[in-house]
């Protein structure tokens, strides 16, 4: 398999859930600020022109985060990361598509659609004006789940899983754009902390 990856969240995911799997995937890096990923090349892995992008052993093309993920976790016979029964694994289905769409998706939109806007305003229609409303949600969201995770080490319980995974690379990134989480969520604050103890934040 080969994994061709970027700057960016979205690679510091998949980087890090194969961190936690103890996978070694060679990896292809992409200039995404030179626009490599929309090139006819990569189109052509990915129509979407997104990265990161997984070439199977068929030599098909895998993409989406959480599909990337998801396989890898099924290829090693079903961590704890995704769940070992089919519980387990509905919970951290749920808590990722949380995760994703009530703080991730505003915190990246709101993003694109300020500080990233330059680079994004040429490859994707931006709405300017509704940033500051994203970035509102996702903090409010943030605060949300700061009281769900009330007695709870991980997002799914005392099991670290994809949800974290997530959730930990989209925070750290909205810390370098000025998103950072209020220091009042002290659940999530303590949580961000643990995890960043773990060697695959570093990937």
């Amino acid at each position: 398999m080969k994994l061709y990856n970027s700057i960016g969240p979205n690679p510091h995911v998949v980087r890090m859930f194969i961190a936690e799997l103890g996978l070694d995937i060679e990896t292809i890096e992409m200039d995404l600020m030179a626009g490599e990923n929309r090139q006819e090349e990569h189109l052509k892995r990915n129509p979407s022109g997104q990265s990161p992008t997984l070439e199977l052993e068929d030599g098909s093309f895998l993409s989406e985060i959480t599909a990337i993920c998801e396989y890898l976790d099924e290829k090693q016979g079903n961590t704890d990361l995704m769940g070992k029964t089919p519980e387990e694994r509905a919970l951290t289905r749920m808590w990722t598509r949380r995760v994703d769409l009530q703080i991730i998706e505003p915190l990246t939109t709101g993003f694109r659609y300020s500080e990233g806007l330059e680079l994004f305003k040429t490859r994707m229609q931006t709405i300017p004006e509704a940033a500051d409303g994203l970035k509102s949600i996702a903090q409010e969201k943030l605060a949300w789940l700061d009281a769900e995770m009330e007695g709870k080490d991980y997002i799914c319980g005392d099991r670290f899983s994809l949800a974290d995974v997530m959730l930990f690379c989209f925070i750290t990134f909205g810390a370098t754009v000025g998103q950072s989480v209020s220091e009042e969520n002290t659940n999530l604050t303590s949580w961000y902390d643990r995890v960043k103890e773990r060697s695959s934040t570093a990937a």
